[in-house]
């Protein structure tokens, strides 16, 4: 081959060879994955080092299971829009802390967004409020059930109920999701066991031993629920539900800390070890 041809067939290789990273590269920007977390507490993990101190109120972890998530997946674009005492109302509108105000967890929700992983509904239910009356009742009846006898009063149970009357407002968020992002993977992340089936464990977590069965009983009518309405509206339920993680499990095997966390970790919420255990499911899940 001459030197001019040899010179001519390099110019077309050179040319071809650009004009397929140009196209290569448009292609490999759409494919990234752009994620947004929104929740409450369970999912901001409270006092887990370290906070981020873009709204300090939040007490938002960076190594809570959306950062770790994100971490694992390598996402391109990632927003961690949750806050600790978030309910379904906050999605929608700003929330107020005692330092700061959260925006509307929704706003950071757009077109763009390919997977929106989504924690709520337990304060919706009054969750920690409840366990802080059950906590309280369990420390003058020990062996009896007071706390179920006050929510179940008149055959009339107050909890089940409450947790049956949020289902239509979480379903209203994942529908405002798929709204915002119609192309987004939405995943409902359930919560994790906070007690056994029975027994309990009365030095860490001064729940009476006829209140536990109730209680774990009400803990996973409110994942039955979440899995019910991501069936029903297009969004996959991750379940995080394992007793033998509970508050009551040894100081290596708890996923939750009790009364008197062992670990920095808000009491009956989610440990570090809690957060990267819902982190690996969830990226099982998404495969």
């Amino acid at each position: 081959m001459s030197t001019t041809r040899f010179g001519r067939a390099a110019a077309l290789i050179a040319a071809f060879a650009l004009a397929a990273t140009a196209f290569a590269q448009p292609a490999a920007a759409s494919e990234s994955t752009v994620y947004v977390a929104l929740g409450d507490s369970f999912t901001a993990g409270p006092l887990i080092p370290d906070q981020t101190l873009d709204v300090p109120g939040c007490l938002r972890s960076d190594h809570n299971y959306a950062a770790l998530l994100a971490q694992t997946l390598d996402v391109g674009a990632f927003t961690d829009a949750s806050c600790s005492g978030a309910t379904t109302a906050d999605m929608f509108a700003p929330q107020g802390t005692f330092w700061g105000t959260n925006a509307p967890q929704l706003d950071a929700v757009t077109a763009q967004t390919t997977l929106v992983t989504i924690g709520i509904g337990g304060n919706d239910v009054g969750f920690m409020d409840v366990l802080v009356t059950c906590l309280t009742k369990g420390l003058l009846d020990p062996l009896g059930n007071p706390c179920e006898d006050h929510f179940t009063a008149g055959g009339y149970d107050e909890l089940r109920a409450r947790i049956s009357d949020v289902a239509t407002d979480v379903a209203a968020v994942v529908e405002a999701v798929h709204d915002r992002a119609p192309g987004a993977e939405v995943v409902l992340v359930g919560y994790p066991a906070l007690l056994p089936p029975e027994k309990g464990c009365w030095l860490k977590a001064t729940i009476a031993k006829g209140d536990v069965p109730y209680l774990d009983g009400v803990n996973a009518e409110l994942n039955e629920m979440l899995a019910r309405v991501g069936g029903d509206h297009d969004a996959t339920f991750a379940d995080v539900y394992d007793r033998g993680h509970s508050i009551c499990a040894s100081r290596g095997e708890r996923w939750v800390e009790a009364v008197l966390p062992t670990r920095p970790a808000a009491p009956v919420h989610p440990n570090a070890t809690g957060m990267r255990a819902v982190a690996d499911r969830l990226a099982e899940l998404l495969g």
